[in-house]
């Protein structure tokens, strides 16, 4: 059962984050007694309307196959939890510490947690200190996992969604992932989360399932 949070879509949850945060700067100030903390109210509207500051699962899946690495994936969970499972090339950093983490402002920051509020308040965060560069990973791990780890076929699919689903079988066994094909009953034990490092590559250039492309630094 969802609860009440993760029913809201990412542009609610990050309006209240922003009505939040913003209204509690308006009592305590920045609680850092850091200077240079900036909020423009109707810039960060403008990110939450027209979601330019969002990358799909589908999006980070393919940079991470293409070995990718102009990008810095930050997974605001638990050490316990990330232990269990992370993004692969994701780095632990909690939500207290984003702050001194050092973050470069001319990265491209990816955030992600589970899906809740802790992506939406690093986002707010990054945004007020003028971290140009700062991406929210659209519906997190609960997507991640959905999508790119464990995707299931229609119901009664039709040639193209057949044909996509084929697609991502091979960008969920890339990711050690299990694709769903309609076939497991009710109670059936969970899915075991796949290892989060991924295979020594095999060659430049590799497709899905055969190991990924060697990983070649890109901008900063």
């Amino acid at each position: 059962m969802k609860n009440f949070w993760s029913t809201l879509t990412l542009n609610v949850r990050l309006g209240l984050v922003v009505g939040l945060l913003g209204l509690g700067a308006l009592f305590i100030g920045n609680p850092s007694g850091t200077s240079g903390v900036t909020i423009d109210p109707q810039e960060l509207a403008r990110i939450v309307q027209t979601e330019t500051d969002h990358v799909s699962v589908e999006t980070l899946a393919d940079w991470i196959i293409q070995g990718k690495a102009d990008y810095r994936l930050i997974d605001l969970r638990s050490d316990t939890a990330f232990v269990q499972y992370h993004i692969p090339g994701a780095e632990n950093v909690q939500l207290t510490a984003l702050s001194g983490y050092g973050l470069l402002r001319n990265e491209k920051i990816i955030l992600y947690s589970d899906g809740g509020i802790h992506s939406a308040q690093a986002w707010f965060l990054l945004k007020a200190r003028e971290y140009r560069g700062v991406y929210l990973l659209l519906g997190g791990l609960e997507e991640w996992k959905e999508k790119i780890l464990f995707p299931a076929v229609p119901a009664n699919p039709t040639p193209d969604q057949a044909a996509a689903f084929e697609k991502r079988k091979q960008v969920s066994t890339f990711f050690g992932g299990m694709p769903l094909d309609g076939t497991r009953q009710e109670g059936e034990p969970a899915i075991a989360m796949p290892n989060p490092v991924l295979p020594a590559p095999q060659a430049a250039g590799a497709a899905p399932g055969g190991g990924p492309a060697k990983k070649k630094k890109e901008g900063c």
